[in-house]
């Protein structure tokens, strides 16, 4: 592949510049994984030392964070490697955790080298603070490969910064965020890196390894998989010879699908389970690897017969799996009731087009670009049929990706990391007009370049120009009572939301001996993973009827929450006013128990607990 460097032919000085330039250029386009192995080291120091703070107080500021740090302290300190339910949540049958430990090994791996040195507080810290950063490692590399795949020039040394304006994507990576939706979402990359690669039998192998390591961690990318699996074969029906890439990709798919199982698969998960991989996806993806194994080896000549063939054998799989397990179809295996009061009101689980203007443009914009930007790659370079599918391949993923959107928010993330190769090859066009375009060329560069700069920091730019049309209009905001209101109670929720988690706050309730402690679900995680304390559950739907216990308890009578936490054997009642879950409960049932604690109707039998002064939640002791 080129460079695509330009060359400049102006004066002897600048000219000398320009060629000192293009040497630069040529020397990180042939050390380009180092360059981005530096690109990383700079990035990671910059956000350890931006996050400084927030890793002393150690802000775990998902639940899913808070669980995944817990589940790794559980193993180090002792609890089986198949075994992932969390005893501390609805004692002391525990919580069914749907996760692998996959994830687990690099954060304990972090935890146990510190602790050889650091106390385990600080050790714990800084792993988590480290854990997060290294699938940003793979993530830049694969973007970088893929955007040197489909570009020419240095493209790739914008693509390998790209993350920095994907908001959404690089929150993934942040410290702290232990999570394995960063994993998931550098692989999702890794994959389309295999599928775009001009070498077929490593594209597949990495392609294959990459859907199966996906797949074992966790089944949120499986859409992006199957999409995958579908491009690499259509490039098998359209493309003679395009079995070199299919054939590895089947292999180390369901191979490797087959190994991580036997590995990785909990206890719980080696049940015939539709949410985790389990005997039922190792059936379905082993046999859709079979399928493609076979027609790798039948002599079928002409495209509109290995269509048919493929069509035959997707039937087969789409079939077997819908005559054994039909319910692995739906989203999510819930009960109707812990949808309408649960689920429905969990935000990344709505479509963006529930969100408000000033949400959705920053987190569609970069989509949006990188959809017309792969959209008009693909007519430059209608004539290079390698070219075209490699575009091609590309524009589809970042479609189908931001289309998911309108789905579900989560898909959001994905869909702003797999849009960056083609929003930086747009930069790099600008670039190159801007330093050698003649005529209209050069300020056409200009507006692209700043195009580009504005949709990478439409976090920001969106609401400025909104404030500046706004005040261009000459109509001073108009501020109401009820606006005011409204403003003053968002303030408190969103105070209370972060008070009522701080590690000093919460840790102020080790002072009591270890009980159950009845609180809102979503702080249930935050509560185990701080104090030696247990609560009665976290925001993980197959323990749905812990958290409609808590939903019961909070939207009915007083009697109700006291016969409720009394079958969950909970001495304490954890009350954080003004946290974001309780808000729930208020509007949906104005009488309810919680909507009476947050007016201040406390019954006689709950007694306050006096702990330190300046708490941000109420702790009181429940008497039966």
């Amino acid at each position: 592949m080129g460079s695509g460097n330009i060359r400049l032919a102006t004066g002897k000085g600048s000219g000398t510049k320009r060629a000192r330039f293009d040497a630069v250029l040529v020397w990180a386009d042939a050390n380009w994984k180092w360059v981005t192995f530096l690109c990383w080291i700079g990035v990671a120091s910059y956000y350890l030392a931006l996050r400084s703070e927030t890793i002393h107080w150690f802000a775990l500021g998902d639940t899913d964070d808070n669980m995944r740090y817990l589940q790794v302290r559980d193993w180090i300190e002792g609890q089986g490697w198949f075994d992932l339910r969390q005893y501390r949540l609805n004692p002391p049958v525990g919580a069914d955790i749907h996760w692998s430990r996959i994830v687990d090994l690099p954060l304990g791996a972090l935890m146990l080298f510190f602790r050889a040195f650091l106390t385990e507080g600080h050790a714990d810290r800084l792993a988590c603070a480290i854990a997060p950063l290294l699938p940003l490692l793979l993530l830049m590399l694969s973007l970088g490969f893929v955007t040197r795949r489909i570009t020419d020039g240095s493209a790739w040394l914008i693509a390998v910064l790209g993350p920095l304006g994907a908001p959404m994507g690089l929150g993934m990576y942040v410290p702290l965020r232990i999570d394995h939706h960063g994993w998931q979402l550098a692989l999702t990359v890794t994959m389309l890196a295999g599928i775009v690669d001009p070498k077929w039998v490593r594209g597949g192998i990495v392609a294959g390894l990459a859907s199966a390591l996906s797949i074992a961690i966790g089944m949120e990318m499986m859409v992006y998989l199957v999409g995958a699996g579908a491009l690499i074969g259509l490039r098998w029906v359209f493309k003679e010879g395009a079995s070199r890439r299919m054939f590895p990709y089947a292999v180390a798919l369901g191979g490797g699908t087959a190994v991580l199982f036997l590995l990785f698969a909990s206890i719980a998960n080696r049940q015939p389970v539709c949410d985790a991989l389990s005997p039922i996806w190792v059936a379905v993806l082993g046999l859709a690897a079979a399928g493609m194994v076979v027609l790798t080896a039948l002599p079928l000549r002409t495209w509109p017969v290995r269509l048919a063939a493929a069509a035959v054998v997707g039937g087969l799989v789409g079939g077997f799996a819908w005559m054994n397990w039909p319910q692995c179809f739906s989203a999510y295996q819930i009960s109707p009731e812990l949808q309408r009061l649960w689920l429905v009101n969990i935000r990344e689980a709505k479509s963006v087009a529930r969100e408000s203007l000033n949400v959705a443009i920053p987190m569609l914009a970069l989509p949006v670009f990188g959809s017309i930007g792969a959209l008009i790659a693909c007519v430059t370079v209608r004539r290079d049929p390698e070219k075209l599918w490699a575009w091609g391949t590309v524009a589809l993923m970042t479609m189908f990706a931001l289309a998911l959107t309108f789905w579900q928010i989560r898909a959001a993330p994905a869909a702003q990391l797999l849009s960056i190769p083609a929003a930086a090859w747009v930069g790099w066009a600008a670039l190159k007009a801007i330093l050698d375009g003649r005529g209209i060329a050069r300020p056409l560069g200009i507006a692209a370049v700043a195009a580009v700069g504005a949709i990478l920091s439409a976090s920001a730019v969106y609401p400025a120009a909104y404030r500046t049309i706004a005040n261009w209009s000459g109509k001073p905001p108009v501020v109401t009572a009820a606006s005011k209101a409204r403003k003053e109670r968002m303030e408190r929720i969103r105070r209370a939301n972060a008070r009522c988690r701080t590690l000093p706050a919460l840790a102020a309730l080790n002072r009591l001996p270890p009980a159950t402690i009845f609180t809102v679900v979503d702080l249930g995680p935050r509560l185990i993973a701080t104090t030696h304390h247990s609560a009665i559950a976290g925001p993980y739907h197959r323990n749905g009827e812990a958290i409609l216990d808590i939903h019961h308890a909070f939207d009915g009578t007083p009697d109700m929450f006291r016969a409720i936490a009394a079958r969950h054997k909970a001495t304490y009642l954890l009350f954080c006013p003004d946290f974001p879950e309780g808000t729930v409960y208020q509007s949906r049932s104005p009488r309810g128990f919680y909507a009476q604690l947050a007016r201040g109707q406390v019954p006689v039998w709950l007694h306050p607990v006096t702990l330190a002064s300046g708490m941000p939640y109420t702790l009181y002791r429940i008497a039966y």
